[in-house]
């Protein structure tokens, strides 16, 4: 591949960079899609269990062929790190876990698979921002529409699709008053992604107790919506665009990337469009960007190493990179960066763009002074609280939550014969939408129902999900954050991690901040729903957060030190002309630079929605079309 010559030159082929690749291969372009992890799925059964089997996605970020181990810092301050229960001492400091992946696909290949489309307001801020209202969410919401392939909702033109129509024409609909805009309701039914929405019945096999759950569920959403609220009674489908001007909060489905069964995303977009162009996408594996190269700044190509396993954060990292040949592809057109939130920006400090002291500092030569590069960076706030019921629940009894060792259970049996059953979920059993105050436009918690413990990422955590048979979590999301870290160069090798501080809650400083109290918020509402479950004889106990924080502030003490995120993002951020600190154009141009876009989480100037893959999926279809406009 040495010296090969492509129109484009794709880094990272993850939520940004795999559609990307494979739409612009589609349309006819030659594009070489560089991805420094493999493909386990393809190699060994395992693997491809690990992938494909919904249910398994806890597990496959421990899965050392694709996990990669990134150790962040949440907080500067070493004391208040210190407080996270769920630390990891290295290189004699405290970090936190953060599973990436490094795999053809990606973090789609591990992620939770939920598929939920931002808020117009988070596509209007950016069209505001830049004065581009190609950004506006009106436009932006046919990129969903064009990838989705959803299968939870008829389609136009099927029996019942027709049916549906009729009935909402009349307002009859029954999730909820639709205005007749759109046939589809925003949903597409022919784009690569497949979206399925789970029966939560598959999840919790005991009826019983689903039902006492779901009556614990609606009196307390009774109590914060009042009777009319949309989505007591019934679940209402967070990507129906009926309910964009509305923005309601109660039951919802939790829509997710699943076809047949199987999880699927960027993945089998890939590696369809290069059978069936085999002549235009080039997938490389096993190949990590060392820079991206230059004629003045002009970007006219991308240095790499071929070399599986050599990234640092890898578990099965051994090779020593300073003694591996360096190889060279160049881009007739341009390149694009889709490495995501940490390795983007530390991709284009190795490449001499970024703040000038960092730069400077590991004496890298400058070819354009950009003090945005890294900084913003952004994810969500997270935490649990964890309840004990008093009897255990039926779908655990028979379920290991794992691949066959050497026999499959009779859930997975039920998914190799049939691609049905529990393990085609993502253990989802409920979610909600809830503002944490009344005077928000738009909701901010997504509150998701799991049976199993779930605190958090630290390692080990998968095998701890299901260890106790009678454990229910309620994972409480902050969509719209304001944390600001920043990602810095650890050293000018690419094979090292870079420098990771997300800076949580303003490093710990910020006074009144609206973020904690949000949080604190949805803390409260799950507390009071699960007093009524214990009234029921449902609920034995609280044990996490527990008993010992029970003052708001001490709950507030429990947010802060707990809370965790996902979704990195916002860290080569979107821009107006006029801000020294925006990275990229309107046009996901690399200011300063010819030739080079950056498309992937860390375009956003502010975390968007509740689960930021749907809103990367988005922006890359928009790149797509930009990107052949300017061809």
């Amino acid at each position: 591949m040495s010296d090969g010559e492509f129109d484009y030159v794709v880094v990272g082929s993850g939520a940004g960079g795999g559609p990307l690749a494979a739409n612009l291969a589609s349309a006819g372009f030659t594009v070489l899609l560089l991805e420094a992890g493999g493909d386990p799925c393809a190699t060994n059964e395992t693997g491809r269990f690990m992938y494909q089997v919904p249910i398994f996605h806890a597990f496959s970020t421990e899965y050392p062929p694709c996990s990669w181990n990134y150790y962040v810092r949440h907080y500067t301050d070493d004391a208040q790190q210190a407080k996270d229960s769920k630390i990891v001492r290295t290189e004699g400091r405290d970090y936190i876990w953060y599973p990436r992946a490094g795999t053809l696909g990606g973090c789609t290949a591990h992620n939770a698979m939920i598929t939920v489309v931002p808020q117009d307001d988070d596509w209007n801020y950016i069209a505001n921002l830049t004065g581009d209202s190609t950004w506006s969410a009106n436009n932006m919401r046919q990129y969903f529409e064009r990838l989705e392939n959803c299968h939870y909702v008829p389609a136009p033109g099927s029996i019942k699709g027709d049916i549906d129509k009729a009935f909402s024409s009349i307002g009859g609909l029954f999730h909820g008053k639709g205005n007749g805009q759109d046939q589809t309701d925003g949903h597409g039914f022919s784009g690569w992604l497949g979206t399925f929405e789970a029966d939560p019945k598959l999840v919790l096999k005991d009826h019983e107790l689903l039902q006492l759950l779901l009556d614990g569920v609606q009196n307390a959403l009774r109590e914060h919506l009042g009777p009319v609220g949309i989505g007591i009674e019934s679940r209402f489908d967070p990507n129906d665009s009926r309910f964009r001007e509305s923005s309601p909060e109660g039951l919802v489905f939790t829509p997710m990337s699943v076809a047949n069964g199987k999880r699927n995303g960027p993945r089998e977009f890939v590696l369809r469009i290069q059978q069936q162009f085999p002549g235009k996408l080039t997938i490389l594996q096993n190949a990590l960007a060392s820079r991206v190269f230059f004629e003045g700044t002009q970007a006219i190509g991308v240095e790499f190493i071929e070399q599986a396993h050599l990234f640092r954060a890898d578990p099965q990292a051994t090779a020593d990179g300073s003694t591996l040949q360096r190889s060279r592809a160049r881009a007739k057109r341009e390149v694009i960066l889709a490495a995501g939130a940490f390795n983007t920006p530390q991709l284009l400090m190795l490449s001499g763009i970024g703040p000038r002291e960092q730069l400077a500092k590991f004496g890298i030569a400058e070819v354009v002074n950009l003090p945005g590069v890294g900084a913003n960076l952004q994810d969500r706030y997270e935490v649990a609280v964890i309840s004990c019921f008093a009897r255990d629940f039926e779908l655990i009894n028979h379920a290991t939550f794992s691949p066959p060792d050497p026999q499959p259970d009779p859930y997975m049996q039920q998914w190799l014969k049939e691609g049905s059953g529990l393990y085609t979920t993502n253990g989802v059993l409920i979610g909600m939408i809830l503002r944490s105050s009344k005077e928000l436009k738009d909701p901010d918690l997504y509150i998701l129902g799991i049976p199993g413990t779930f605190r958090g990422y630290q390692p080990g955590y998968s095998k701890l999900l299901e260890y106790h048979h009678n454990r229910f979590t309620w994972a409480i999301l902050k969509a719209r954050t304001n944390n600001s870290g920043r990602v810095e160069l650890n050293s000018a090798q690419p094979w090292d991690p870079p420098t990771v501080n997300f800076q949580y809650f303003g490093d710990g400083g910020r006074v009144n901040d609206p973020d904690l109290d949000a949080v604190v918020t949805g803390v409260q509402f799950v507390r009071e729903m699960n007093h009524r479950l214990a009234d029921q004889g449902l609920i034995i106990n609280e044990e996490t957060p527990g008993s010992i924080y029970s003052t708001p502030d001490q709950v507030q003490q429990f947010v802060r030190d707990e809370a965790w995120g996902h979704h990195a993002s916002c860290s080569c951020r979107i821009g107006a002309d006029s801000d020294a600190m925006s990275v990229l154009d309107s046009r996901l141009r690399v200011r300063g630079t010819k030739g080079l876009r950056v498309v992937d989480a860390s375009v956003f100037p502010k975390i968007p929605g509740y689960f930021i893959v749907s809103a990367i999926y988005m922006v890359s279809e928009k790149a797509n079309e930009i990107i052949q406009e300017d061809a």
